[in-house]
């Protein structure tokens, strides 16, 4: 090893934390290499660690292309641009930041559902020009005494669940992966993916994406839910799917809908028209979890690990 090791960073970093890794290691930065395959795999070749948002592919092919690599630091928690099987085979350790964007996430979606529920939220142009649009919205409804279904149970949904709660709202999740006598199930009511569907005015989205999970609700499970239900997905693109969404919405068949994540990403022009004249969906582009303190606390947490890995901790 170099007596400075090198880390790549091909995706945004803040300030400071790039300060805290110059002052012990040397730094290639650049926020726009994820795009550049061949130059990133070029540096990549001397380099011990890389720090990776979501846009940078972290495949077996780069990691054969990267023999002194340790670390693989990542900037949030979803993992499905970096191959978990061939990082493991070639030794290579790879550091979420778990927990980082909880609060984050957990607000935005709180915030979704307060927008679409009131639907009052968009009136600011129409009052500008001096109209008084009340007709046709005194009927928004309230959050307490609702039913929120968590699809998922970790940590996110637990927070969202928490938050919830405060609104006097039933929570209900699930999650088989969570065993019937752990404590996490005093916060919420288990149950199965099709009973959550039919009983929740509120559904929120929280897996990673994989082969059992693309998908997981398309058009048979929208058809369970509620005509007036709400569904929020800020967990991966591909979960839901967007056509059966945008569909269910059309014919009524769906109160709203708020999505963080798309499939694929960016939402392209041909993708995004099956959305057009929907006024009852946000959109927004994988910033759920992108508050100033979540970036600035994944940031720090993946540098601390990142460093940790290096033998550079504190």
């Amino acid at each position: 090893m170099s007596p400075r090791p090198r880390v790549v960073i091909p995706e945004y970093l803040p300030e400071e934390q790039l300060d805290r890794l110059r002052e012990v290691t040397d730094v290639v930065y650049d926020p726009d290499l994820y795009a550049d395959r061949d130059r990133l795999i070029e540096e990549l070749t001397d380099a011990e660690a890389i720090v990776v948002r979501n846009r940078t592919i972290v495949d077996a092919d780069l990691l054969e292309a990267s023999p002194r690599l340790m670390a693989v630091g990542r900037l949030g928690v979803g993992l499905d641009n970096i191959d978990m099987d061939a990082a493991s085979s070639s030794g290579v350790e790879v550091f979420p930041a778990y927990g980082g964007n909880a609060v984050s996430v957990a607000e935005y979606v709180l915030g979704a559902m307060l927008h679409l529920s009131r639907g009052i939220f968009g009136m600011t142009e129409s009052m500008r020009s001096g109209h008084w649009p009340r007709q046709g919205h005194a009927f928004g409804r309230e959050l307490s005494g609702k039913t929120l279904g968590l699809v998922g149970f970790g940590s996110i949904a637990r927070h969202v669940g928490r938050r919830a709660a405060a609104f006097d709202m039933t929570i209900v999740a699930s999650d088989p992966f969570i065993a019937e006598d752990d404590p996490a199930w005093a916060e919420a009511t288990r149950a199965d993916l099709d009973e959550l569907l039919t009983i929740s005015d509120f559904v929120s989205v929280h897996v990673p994406l994989g082969p059992d999970t693309r998908h997981l609700i398309d058009d048979r499970g929208l058809a369970l839910m509620k005509d007036d239900a709400i569904l929020i997905n800020t967990s991966r693109g591909g979960v839901v799917e967007e056509t059966a969404l945008a569909a269910a919405l059309r014919a009524g068949r769906l109160g709203g809908a708020a999505l963080d994540v798309f499939d694929p990403e960016p939402l392209d022009p041909a993708s995004a028209a099956k959305f057009e004249g929907l006024d009852n969906l946000v959109l927004t582009p994988h910033l759920a979890g992108n508050s100033r303190e979540a970036v600035e606390r994944i940031a720090s947490m993946t540098i601390d690990s990142v460093l940790s890995a290096l033998g550079l901790g504190q």
